[in-house]
């Protein structure tokens, strides 16, 4: 019986690369073959992160193209240089073009730390996502993974779990009760599109291995 390839990754990273980090220690050379990282931040420690794991680094600066587009061309030229089959954007800063969408039809995975369709689309990122939660007064909150689409953050949904907040939460600290589960949540998604357990009907995502 002939042993089935690992799927090629391909990650993009705009900061410090903690999911991508989980990514390497839980999914790489196990469920799937991280081949390139990518930032549009030549600073950015999750390039670090791949040189340190042999994974090869990628930093493209933004201003060097004329759009968006032309920016998101190169970097779809760069993840089908390494036959790409799944591109992850582990805290990637950048809306991703309508072309790079079709260049991977549901095979883009975004982690969102907020529980889609809450807290979500323009202007919610980063620490903004954690302030918004605690200015409605939410109880709950959470992370999301979810396919990209052209929408930001209303592609399917993947996977969520959730985290209480409490009255004396900070948005520090409702980042860091997320992040501790993005970490697991984020390689558990990759894990499964690795290994062919989701489908995609219209806005619904099912996972073979949660219904067995």
């Amino acid at each position: 019986m002939s042993v089935k390839a690992l799927k090629k990754i391909g990650v993009l990273v705009s900061g410090g690369g903690t999911n991508f980090q989980s990514l390497i220690d839980t999914i790489h050379h196990k469920y799937g073959e991280i081949v390139v990282v990518i930032s549009n931040n030549r600073h950015a420690f999750g390039l670090e992160r791949g040189d340190a794991a042999g994974i090869p680094a990628v930093a493209i600066n933004p201003k060097g193209y004329p759009s968006n587009e032309a920016f998101d061309e190169k970097i779809v030229e760069i993840l089908k240089g390494y036959d790409v089959d799944l591109v992850v954007l582990a805290g990637y800063m950048k809306i991703i073009t309508p072309a790079f969408v079709e260049a991977y039809p549901n095979a883009i995975i975004n982690i969102h730390p907020a529980l889609i369709p809450s807290f979500c689309g323009a202007g919610f990122y980063g620490m903004h996502v954690h302030q918004a939660v605690i200015d409605y007064g939410v109880k709950v909150t959470g992370a999301t993974v979810h396919f990209v689409n052209e929408v930001a953050d209303g592609g399917p949904v993947i996977m969520q779990e959730t985290v209480m907040v409490t009255d004396d939460d900070t948005p520090e600290s409702i980042q860091q009760k997320v992040l501790k589960i993005e970490h697991e949540l984020l390689p558990r998604a990759v894990k499964a599109f690795c290994l062919d357990q989701l489908s995609v009907e219209g806005r619904v995502v099912k996972n073979e291995a949660a219904s067995n």
